[in-house]
C-alpha cells in the first residue's frame, strides 16, 4: 500500500473486491478512480512540499476529492 495519505484502500477498506469489481466493468467508474488518484497524489505533493500550490489551489484540489469521494461512494451503494 502507498504511504500517500486518502488512499482508496484506507477510504474504503471493506469495499476493495467491489471497487475492482466496477472499476472493470464501468469505464466511467475507472475515470473517477483514476482522476481520485491523481488529485489525491497533487494534494499529497502539495502538503509535502514536493510541488507547492496556493493555499486557494490545495483547497479546491480538496473539495474535488471530497466530491470524488463521494462519487464513489455513491456509486458503491447502488452497485449493492
Amino acid at each position: 500500500m502507498s504511504n500517500t495519505p486518502h488512499t482508496l484502500g484506507e477510504e474504503f477498506p471493506d469495499q476493495l473486491d467491489a471497487i475492482h469489481a466496477l472499476k472493470v466493468s464501468d469505464a466511467r467508474f475507472a475515470k473517477v478512480l483514476e482522476e481520485y488518484d491523481d488529485v489525491n497524489d497533487q494534494i499529497h505533493r502539495s502538503e509535502t512540499r514536493v510541488d507547492m500550490l496556493s493555499e486557494e489551489a490545495e483547497s479546491a484540489l480538496r473539495r474535488r476529492r471530497l466530491a470524488l469521494k463521494d462519487a464513489i461512494a455513491q456509486a458503491l451503494s447502488a452497485a449493492k
